[in-house]
């Protein structure tokens, strides 16, 4: 099992790697839009929804809501005319409609409140989160925002600040499930939340969050290398508090799926990985991990970098 598992994992994060390094924006995208629709099937198996009608408009409202986003500034383009005229027809002024390109951004904010009342809820009544049973259409709702905004919000990553820095995303997350996986085992006794995810220890967690820390440092050092002078401690401290803030969502990120796979009665939540279960199995972190992460850059170059060049 132990080797099928490093197999997997090799195979899985060569392609990805490969995919972030060198694919066009646009089919990035498109990949992770396909990975994240087979998360999306996952999570109506999860939620117990088996209507093909129901499923059918689950996946077809995530795939044109990917859509919309995809194509907003084609729209707004679009939009520039038909705005123009009506302006001139009933005599009044509007500002240029291409300059709402930027209010997607707006949608980071319910994302990152979601995943801090994740955390908060796990932390303080676990056993209460594990019995709690809410409708199914709320919890397909839940499912279908958390996944749109992983892949919108991983997808702007990759377009807006490149591929070395959606690369430092992943190799953080898996750094940090290493590090918590190995630590955990060393000097794991105190558990994190054994009524939903017994393996999971607080050590293991120090354990990722040091790890994190250690990830931002060598992000600081190779940035200073790229560009020639040394960053300023501001931007350093900003990225080392951002990656560990990523790490500690992403954890709880991991707890929700795994609550959720409790509830459901299930060990994964899928079987289309080799001793690894199923997609939403590998991807639970970095679902949280997405718009908490992309918050943190857009801020730290809105504020910091954006104003020195």
């Amino acid at each position: 099992m132990l080797k099928q598992r490093i197999i997997t994992a090799a195979i899985l994060a060569t392609g990805i790697v490969s995919a972030v390094l060198m694919l066009p924006s646009d089919y990035f995208s498109l990949l992770i839009a396909i990975i994240v629709l087979i998360g999306a099937w996952e999570w109506l198996n999860l939620c117990d929804i088996n209507s093909t009608g129901k499923r059918a408009v689950f996946i077809g409202t995530l795939i044109f809501a990917m859509l919309f986003i995809h194509l907003w500034t084609y729209i707004l383009e679009a939009l520039v005319p038909v705005m123009d005229n009506l302006a001139e027809k009933y005599k009044f002024q509007m500002e240029d409609i291409r300059k709402q390109s930027g209010i997607l951004e707006w949608l980071v904010i319910p994302s990152v409140l979601f995943w801090l009342l994740v955390m908060l809820l796990i932390r303080k009544a676990p056993q209460e989160m594990l019995n709690y049973h809410p409708r199914l259409r709320y919890k397909a709702l839940i499912g279908w925002g958390v996944l749109l905004a992983s892949w919108m919000f991983l997808a702007r990553l990759r377009s807006f600040y490149g591929s070395e820095m959606t690369l430092y995303l992943l190799l953080l997350i898996w750094a940090a499930d290493i590090a918590a996986y190995f630590s955990g085992k060393k000097w794991g006794k105190t558990k994190l939340a054994a009524d939903i995810s017994p393996g999971k220890t607080v050590e293991g967690v120090y354990g990722a969050l040091v790890a994190a820390a250690v990830c931002a440092i060598i992000l600081c050092i190779a940035l200073s290398v790229i560009y020639g002078k040394a960053i300023s401690f501001m931007v350093a401290g900003d990225l080392i508090l951002l990656s560990i803030i990523t790490v500690q969502i992403s954890v709880y990120g991991d707890l929700f799926f795994s609550l959720v796979k409790r509830q459901r009665g299930v060990k994964d939540s899928g079987n289309l990985l080799p001793g690894h279960g199923g997609i939403l199995d590998r991807i639970d972190s970095l679902i949280a991990a997405a718009p908490i992460f992309y918050a943190g850059i857009y801020l730290i170059y809105m504020v910091l970098l954006a104003p020195a060049e």
